[in-house]
């Protein structure tokens, strides 16, 4: 059964569209089941797998009006990970479901029907709390949030974590921190360095280790259509998403293996598990 993790930030340009993409090569490199859901309108992280969103059969926002299965509309990458594509209609389908009923439960209950075929699912969030976020944030069981290091950062965290006390209050319970992830990081820029001591002082054990670096080479990738991972798996910013994917699987098998000790005392004694 898949572990679900939205990428989210309010705040726009820190990385979350990379991550998406390059944390599902990276994962697909290990190797495991993957599923991208691309739910941004700008359908970044679509191109960025190397899929064209201009030549859709179906997209995410199809599965989001349930006009089509999750199954029909789910295209093999390049780079061995599956992807729900999405484009410009995604914000038709936000309009469109304004006023339905359980509109926040849609995603949710389009993913729980392929959820047993995949190790993860990544949610890529758009820049905003809008209805499609919540969508995400709804069928997730983690919240992975990139951050840049800089002086607004911590301000909107502590927003953002705001938002996800409400959201768990009313629709998901359940719903955790995966980790915060430092992104687009120069050790050279003293502030930067700050913050990410605030940071880690703040969240403890929820940064996770891997930090991801400023990287030409991370930047031209898109460009090609395909992950860090994929363009140069040699570069400072490949090195990073497969760190930070080794973390994410590792986080994973904790859960299992402490799953596993919780239910051991239901076991029968004298049977060896």
């Amino acid at each position: 059964m898949a572990r679900i993790i939205a990428i989210a930030n309010q705040k726009g340009g820190v990385g979350k569209t990379t991550t998406a993409v390059n944390l599902a090569a990276a994962l697909a490199q290990a190797p495991k089941r993957v599923l991208l859901v691309d739910l941004d309108a700008q359908g970044n992280a679509t191109m960025g797998s190397g899929v064209d969103k201009r030549e859709l059969a179906g997209s995410t926002c199809d599965v989001m009006l349930e006009e089509m299965h999750a199954v029909d509309v789910i295209v093999r990458t390049a780079e061995g990970f599956d992807l729900l594509p999405g484009n410009n209609d995604l914000t038709a389908a936000e309009i469109e479901l304004m006023d339905e009923p359980g509109r926040e439960q849609r995603l949710k209950r389009a993913v729980e029907t392929v959820r047993d075929r995949y190790d993860f699912i990544l949610i890529d969030c758009p820049p905003a709390l809008s209805l499609l976020t919540l969508n995400a944030l709804t069928a997730a069981d983690s919240i992975l949030v990139p951050m840049q290091c800089e002086y607004y950062a911590l301000e909107g965290l502590s927003s953002l974590l705001q938002t996800i006390d409400a959201l768990k209050a009313k629709l998901n319970p359940d719903l955790e921190i995966e980790g915060v992830l430092r992104t687009m990081f120069d050790v050279r820029n003293n502030l930067a360095n700050a913050v990410s001591a605030d940071l880690t002082a703040h969240f403890g054990d929820k940064v996770f280790r891997t930090i991801i670096p400023r990287n030409v080479r991370l930047a031209e990738a898109p460009s090609h259509g395909q992950s860090i991972v994929g363009y140069d798996k040699g570069s400072r910013g490949a090195i990073a998403y497969l760190g930070l994917a080794g973390e994410v699987i590792r986080h994973q098998r904790e859960r299992t293996q402490q799953a596993g000790v919780g239910g051991a005392h239901h076991k029968t004694p004298g049977i060896s598990a």
